[in-house]
């Protein structure tokens, strides 16, 4: 039986996020672990993610062996991994809110402030995606298909491959990131309806 396991480090309320991913796991397992242990034996990961970047990053850090064993899972066992909100964005290779922030290096670029355009930051509520390239984990997920997304920052890519879909909101804004084995979306899936839950299913079953 395959195990998922969402990554919790005091990041915000993960509950629904695990209901979703329950939801749609079939006969597979979902756990919310902070572990290192269960971490290691995951068959795939979530890292989700709610609030500023800095906290963030350091709060997965403070969790001894966590982060560690996320990598190892990630990068030396090829587990699937799904980042979701400031959890795509530690994807990348430096987050500039509030100050700069070493992020994972997994996606070239930087975490920028949206810039706008006259328009409310933070960006919030339901947008439309874009699909820049395609992919196993967005099959079945078209341009129009609708996101929810709560966030001032966006991972800016340095490699234009590595963005699968943006959304318009005084400009391009990223939506989704991928390379190899990891995956990242800007919105949050779980509170996507059906294109989230589209999107949860895919991961679910992606084998890279």
């Amino acid at each position: 039986m395959s195990l998922t396991v969402l990554i919790d480090y005091d990041s915000g309320n993960l509950h629904s996020a695990e209901k979703a991913f329950q939801r749609m796991a079939g006969g597979g397992r979902v756990v919310v672990s902070a572990d290192p242990d269960v971490v290691a034996r995951a068959d795939r990961i979530v890292l989700p993610g709610d609030g500023a970047f800095p906290a963030c990053r350091r709060a997965l850090g403070a969790v001894g062996g966590l982060a560690e064993a996320m990598v190892e899972a990630v990068d030396g066992r090829g587990v699937p991994f799904l980042g979701i909100c400031v959890g795509m964005q530690m994807m990348a290779d430096v987050g500039r809110e509030y100050e700069d922030v070493a992020g994972f290096g997994w996606i070239g670029g930087a975490v920028e402030r949206i810039e706008g355009q006259g328009l409310k930051v933070p960006h919030m509520g339901w947008n439309d995606l874009v699909i820049d390239r395609p992919h196993p984990v967005l099959e079945g997920i078209s341009t129009g298909d609708h996101a929810y997304f709560v966030h001032s920052y966006h991972l800016a890519v340095t490699r234009p491959e590595e963005r699968l879909a943006h959304v318009e909101y005084g400009g391009a804004v990223t939506a989704i990131v991928g390379r190899d084995n990891r995956i990242g979306t800007q919105f949050h899936p779980e509170k996507s309806q059906a294109t989230g839950l589209r999107l949860i299913a895919n991961f679910l079953a992606w084998r890279p």
